[in-house]
């Protein structure tokens, strides 16, 4: 995979999300069609997309950027990495960033917090989410690595 500064300079329309995020996970850079989560400090949602089977794709989830609970810890990142998805970005907190560190699998996330979610089945899934006027809706691409997220809504060119 090309890096990010790279898929820019060939995807002009491309757009970055607006956040620095943490890398956690022993893959760094992950990149696929986007899937999308909109949750507040409920992973519900989060748990019953990564118990699907993932294709390649991305999970983008918008946690409105709470650090207060997390949305992915060990063991739904590791259904999402059995389960054939090739990433996680999230817009909030993860934890069990120890054991996630160890998986072969990539997770972004603003931050940590060693608070587990409320499981009251709140949230959506493939909704449009849009970050300071940055929108992305299911079924655009993703791309991660260590310079930041970019999104695009057709396939990223290479060449």
């Amino acid at each position: 995979m090309l890096s990010t500064p790279d898929l820019s300079d060939l995807n002009p329309r491309a757009q970055a999300l607006p956040f620095q995020f943490r890398a956690f996970g022993r893959v760094t850079a992950f990149a696929g069609q986007v899937a999308t989560v909109r949750c507040f400090e409920d992973n519900s949602m989060v748990k019953e997309a990564v118990n699907e089977a993932g294709h390649g794709r991305v999970l983008l989830i918008d946690g409105g950027g709470s650090l207060a609970k997390a949305l992915t810890g060990d063991m739904v990142a590791k259904s999402a990495m059995d389960n054939g998805w090739a990433g996680m970005v999230i817009v909030g907190a993860a934890r069990d960033v120890e054991v996630i560190n160890t998986f072969e699998f990539g997770v972004k996330a603003l931050g940590t917090s060693p608070i587990k979610t409320e499981k009251l089945g709140a949230g959506e899934r493939g909704v449009t989410l849009n970050f300071d006027g940055v929108e992305v809706r299911d079924g655009d691409f993703l791309a991660a690595d260590e310079n930041g997220v970019l999104v695009l809504d057709e396939p990223f060119s290479a060449s």
